[in-house]
This record gives C-alpha cells, sequence and structure tokens, in this order.
C-alpha cells in the first residue's frame, strides 16, 4: 500500500512545518530522490538514477561497520559545496571580480547531539581563492552567501 503523505503545492506559497511562510518564488528545478532503509539502505535519483544510486551506510562513529557507501551527511556536504562555489562564480560576475579557476570549496558536516538531546548538524565551509587578493576574497565570499540558497536556508533564514 502506498501512501503519499506530501501535499501537492497549489499555489507558489506554502507553509514552512518548522513554522513561518515560504516567499513565493518560481521553481526553476526539483531533485525528486527516493531512500529506503534509512541509513544503512540506499538512495537513489527519481529522475536519473544512472546519475545517482548510492547504498548509504551508517559512520563507524557511528555504530557501523564501516562498510563501503556514503551517508546523508557528505551528501549534504556534496551539495552544499557545489552549490557554493557555483554562487561565488555569480558573485565574482556580479562584483566584476575574476575568480580563480582553482578555486576550491570544501564543506564538512557533522552529526551530532544538542545539549537537550537532539540531533544537529554543525556545517563548516573552506573556501581557497589562490591568487585573490583577501580583499576580493571575502567581498565574492560574502556576496556568495547571499546568493547560495543552501547558506541562506542555514544562516539567513
Amino acid at each position: 500500500m502506498t501512501s503519499n503523505f506530501i501535499r501537492p503545492l497549489l499555489s507558489f506559497r506554502g507553509i514552512n512545518p518548522l513554522g513561518g511562510s515560504i516567499r513565493a518564488y518560481s521553481v526553476m528545478y526539483t531533485a525528486h530522490c527516493t531512500a529506503t532503509g534509512g541509513r544503512d539502505g540506499k538512495v537513489k535519483s527519481d529522475s536519473n538514477p544512472a546519475y545517482l544510486d548510492v547504498k548509504l551506510v551508517r559512520p563507524k562513529e557511528m555504530g557501523g561497520k564501516g562498510d563501503e557507501g556514503t551517508n546523508p551527511e557528505e551528501l549534504f556536504a556534496a551539495g552544499y559545496s557545489g552549490c557554493f562555489l557555483s554562487a561565488m562564480g555569480l558573485a565574482a560576475q556580479q562584483l566584476k571580480k575574476t575568480l580563480p579557476k582553482t578555486t576550491t570549496v570544501s564543506v564538512a558536516c557533522s552529526i551530532g547531539k544538542h545539549d537537550d538531546g537532539k540531533l544537529g548538524l554543525k556545517v563548516d565551509l573552506t573556501a581557497k581563492l589562490p591568487g585573490a587578493t583577501q580583499a576580493d576574497a571575502d567581498a565574492i565570499v560574502k556576496a556568495a552567501h547571499q546568493i547560495c540558497p543552501y547558506s541562506r536556508k542555514l544562516f539567513f533564514k
């Protein structure tokens, strides 16, 4: 039996389950993925499983066996780092600055418990812009945080 717990979006205005409303926007792209088995299962793209079909494994630090595979934190870090680097390119264009071709963005995503016992994520982003001045690097990164939807959701609710 299949149950659909997702209420279809009837307009471009929705309610955030954590409180507050979502601003109106026009959808540019929607990714659809399905996970089965939780942290010891798999996740795949519904639209193109040839590009994303991965085994999920629980890290050793969380009681896993250390099997080959990935986990939700790695997938989040991959998405955020790729999105942020793209946002840096757009920010550099808008600022009329040059983004070095060797620019890299690394994201560390840690899962842990808050004092109240609830799970949470800690996210550290490191951008390296070889050859850029510190002033240009700071300006590009600051502007990219305002562009990148991951940054805006995490830090600028």
